[in-house]
């Protein structure tokens, strides 16, 4: 599971590669990064001569920060039973289309948004299938299908046979296939429909909304109770534009930004400089077929520094 120098620097490398797995296996930027923290301070906490007998301290790091989500994983069915409304991953800005310093250049410590490598993997589409699996299916799925690692090591991280992680990532693959759309949308299209979206929702034009969204479209936004918010999915079209529109009207002064949200075109909704909703979209034959709104203040974090 990677391999760097067996001295304790050496280990500084792999926290790009740590961070996109926790991330995936989490949907939390928050708790991916502590889960990477935690990882270094116990490979910082062995002595010396242990760390020197670990032949791969990227793949020790990657097993530690696997079981650590898994953990995590297992106790998040009780914290989001708590959650006050709908429970959505984080969203993850890209810092190059923002025109100005991000990670790369930035002097202070690396935003572990910058770190995460945007691809199909981190779309909200795909995060919202993996909440569906089971925490053992999620790992066995991610570590496998996403960044290759081998059953065998696989195995070591779950504590379970060779045998029984591949049914877990079989099992999960089913899933992903189930829930994934029949035929896939180019960026190019779907920014287009997104744009005609902005568009509509900045002119209160319910009947082209209505025309953009599928009938049985469904919208879903993460308020986490600390902004007001529908508390359960918005069912339908035509009440999804009427509800836009609504927002719309109360709050005057809204800015609509086109930006990559997870890889994909997306919305931002800003107010007085302030980035407060952050919008993804699942796109079919030319219509919105679901709409991931998250609001939750936490959860916006890596967003604010958006110009």
């Amino acid at each position: 599971m990677g391999t760097v120098g067996t001295s304790a620097d050496g280990t500084a490398g792999e926290r790009r590669q740590l961070i996109n797995v926790a991330y995936r296996l989490l949907g939390s930027l928050t708790e991916a990064e502590d889960a990477v923290q935690d990882a270094y301070t116990r490979w910082y906490g062995l002595p010396r001569s242990r760390q020197e007998e670990i032949v791969s301290p990227g793949a020790w790091l990657t097993t530690v920060t696997s079981r650590i989500c898994l953990d995590l994983l297992g106790s998040a069915r009780a914290r989001r039973e708590r959650y006050v409304g709908a429970w959505l991953p984080e969203p993850l800005p890209d810092r190059t289309e923002w025109g100005h310093a991000g990670g790369a250049d930035s002097t202070g410590p690396a935003d572990p948004a910058d770190q995460i490598v945007l691809d199909e993997s981190v779309s909200m589409a795909f995060l919202v299938v993996l909440e569906s699996m089971t925490p053992a299916e999620r790992v066995a799925f991610v570590l496998h299908d996403v960044f290759r690692y081998p059953f065998a090591e696989i195995a070591v991280v779950l504590g379970r046979t060779t045998a029984a992680c591949k049914q877990l990532a079989a099992s999960a693959r089913r899933r992903v296939s189930v829930a994934r759309a029949p035929a896939p949308v180019t960026t190019t299209d779907r920014a287009d429909v997104i744009r005609h979206v902005k568009e509509a929702w900045e002119t209160r034009d319910i009947a082209t909304l209505v025309g953009l969204l599928n009938a049985a479209a469904v919208m879903t936004a993460d308020g986490g109770g600390m902004v007001g918010t529908v508390l359960r999915p918005v069912e339908g079209g035509a009440r999804i534009a009427q509800y836009m529109v609504a927002i719309a009207d109360k709050a005057p002064g809204l800015e609509l930004l086109e930006r990559s949200v997870n890889g994909g075109p997306g919305l931002v909704a800003r107010r007085a400089g302030v980035v407060t909703t952050v919008a993804s979209f699942d796109i079919s034959d030319g219509r919105v077929t679901r709409i991931w709104a998250v609001r939750n203040p936490q959860k916006l974090r890596p967003w604010a520094r958006e110009r």
